[in-house]
């Protein structure tokens, strides 16, 4: 698996991966004709903005040379480094691909804190971010159009790649 900076010819095809994540891993937490109507719209919107019209932001794609594996996007801020979005395509989870976009994303953060912000229900996400030594900071309320979800954050200060933990005997 290559990790490689993403090009505004990724917009599209990461905006499907993200939607096919969000589909998947917050079903049942998001109401589902959000999942199903205005949220493949709203991440290509997003994402072409991002990739095509120059957002501040860096994209770090995982990719295997035919398709696009998972993807983390990182945005730099007054001294801490947000860690927008790790999604991994579905059917790839628990392959390893999560934990090496993670370590890579601690090493562009350059001992800064990095951060990220994941909801309170989405267990496996937090069960992988805590494995890899994330710190909980703090949980707040965000609001949707007609639904709002509690959120975590959570950090790891100025960390780098060679000291968060891995898993001995199976991949994250």
């Amino acid at each position: 698996m290559n990790i490689r900076e993403g090009a505004a010819a990724d917009a599209e095809p990461i905006a499907s991966l993200h939607t096919r994540s969000w589909r998947t891993a917050y079903a049942g937490i998001f109401p589902a004709d959000y999942l199903e109507g205005p949220v493949e719209e709203q991440q290509a919107a997003m994402w072409h903005e991002r990739l095509v019209n120059g957002a501040k932001g860096e994209l770090l794609v995982a990719d295997d040379g035919t398709s696009i594996a998972g993807f983390a996007y990182l945005i730099p801020e007054d001294g801490r480094v947000l860690l927008d979005n790790l999604h991994v395509d579905p059917a790839l989870k628990r392959s390893g691909i999560g934990g090496v976009l993670l370590r890579h994303a601690l090493d562009r953060a350059a001992g800064q804190e990095l951060y990220l912000e994941v909801l309170k229900e989405n267990r496996p996400a937090i069960a992988f971010y805590e494995r890899h030594g994330a710190t909980r900071a703090r949980q707040f309320v965000e609001r949707f159009p007609g639904f709002e979800v509690d959120v975590l954050e959570y950090y790891w200060s100025g960390m780098r790649s060679d000291t968060v933990p891995r898993r001995s005997s199976q991949a994250s």
